[in-house]
């Protein structure tokens, strides 16, 4: 077993030496705060570091022996390094991280199983994308930002309008991103376009298997967001029509 020079590494804040000492603590009493500096260190706003991939056996580790919040938060953890690794850096970290992110990948899969809140699966099935390598929209966070809030600003792809897609409440539509309160005036309502949903036997490849796999585990309100996702929405300043999807992957 290759013994890792943390010395030789580095995270958010410079040299990596205090990270095993901070999962030594997270591995017997973990808590909010330690989790919070270890998010801070090895993936700062979505920032990765020698670290953060050095750090990847630990995390399998600390998921496996500990089931619940803990085994939660180093799979999400996990995750979000390998959805911030560049792709030729990422390429390199699966060849010598195999065995981690296959035990990581399959602790997800079971995991996506267990009864838990709508928010939470999210973050684990993004997070279960990335640790397998299929390609997550935009930034790393762009799929579970969308189906959690309900919403995302993109651009429209003919005409460079600033929108917002809705998808979550009773009214799911494309607005224009910005209003403009004219001098003494009120704003005024922003323009909005229809916002389709694909059906649910149109979907393919990953939309339809995060589809099937969000009603099995018994999350139908994400199934429902997700047609929504993979749909089509109408740009309300030039009429055109795009994939919300394809819009959030270059927003």
């Amino acid at each position: 077993m290759t013994t890792t020079d943390w010395a030789r590494l580095s995270h958010a804040y410079g040299s990596a030496e205090d990270i095993p000492g901070l999962l030594d603590l997270i591995e017997t009493a973990p808590t909010d705060e330690r989790w919070n500096e270890l998010w801070s260190a090895l993936c700062h706003q979505g920032s990765v570091y020698s670290a953060s991939f050095a750090a990847l056996p630990r995390l399998a580790a600390i998921a496996a022996a500990r089931p619940g919040p803990e085994r939660v938060s180093a799979l999400v953890l996990a995750g979000s390094i390998m959805a911030g690794a560049a792709p030729r850096e990422s390429a390199a970290v699966r060849g010598e991280h195999a065995v981690a992110l296959a035990d990581l990948s399959a602790l997800t899969r079971a995991q996506l199983a267990v009864p838990t809140e709508d928010v939470e699966y999210v973050h684990l099935t993004e997070a279960g994308l990335a640790l397998e390598g299929v390609p997550v929209w935009g930034e790393g966070d762009a799929l579970s930002w969308t189906l959690t809030t309900g919403e995302r600003e993109v651009g429209c792809p003919a005409c460079d309008a600033d929108l917002c897609v809705v998808l979550g409440g009773e009214g799911r539509v494309t607005t224009a991103a910005d209003r403009v309160r004219p001098p003494g005036g009120a704003v005024p309502p922003r323009p909005a376009g229809p916002l389709d949903p694909v059906g649910p036997e149109a979907l393919d490849g990953v939309g339809r298997r995060l589809y099937d796999a969000a009603l099995a585990d018994g999350h139908p309100r994400i199934a429902l967001a997700l047609t929504y996702f993979f749909g089509a929405a109408v740009c309300p300043v030039c009429g055109g029509e795009f994939a919300v999807a394809e819009a959030v992957a270059g927003s």
